[in-house]
């Protein structure tokens, strides 16, 4: 993914990947062992990503932040039960709150659209 930064601009430009790069069904299987709480905010992430109006610099902290979600190594493993998923939640959490701008209620409808399919009620 290019990145370029300019000091001067104080600016990022960067190359978003499209959404046929992120495979869903990994997601999915992560999301669902992860449990409901973490899936929401991972599923607004995600739509943001995917939604047209959100700004490039909103959707590379977005990728990063689920980039260390499906990662099976990071601070606290997600194999240990319990706290195995509690940096992920903070980590999407933090990122979404510096982007809540851009959470529109369609992304937040499809977010909770697929919510709700993922883990019926």
């Amino acid at each position: 993914m290019p990145e370029k930064y300019s000091a001067k601009t104080n600016t990022v430009e960067a190359e978003v990947l499209e959404s046929s790069v992120i495979d869903e069904g990994i997601f999915q299987k992560v999301l669902i062992r992860a449990g409901r709480t973490i899936a929401q905010p991972a599923l607004e992430a995600l739509e943001m990503i995917l939604d047209p109006s959100t700004s490039p610099q909103a959707r590379l902290t977005m990728l990063a932040a689920l980039t260390y979600l499906l990662m099976p190594y990071d601070l606290i493993p997600d194999f240990i039960p319990a706290a195995g998923f509690s940096d992920d939640l903070v980590a999407l959490t933090a990122v979404i709150s510096l982007w809540n701008s851009h959470i529109t209620p369609q992304i937040r409808t499809r977010a909770r659209q697929k919510l709700d399919k993922w883990f019926p009620l």
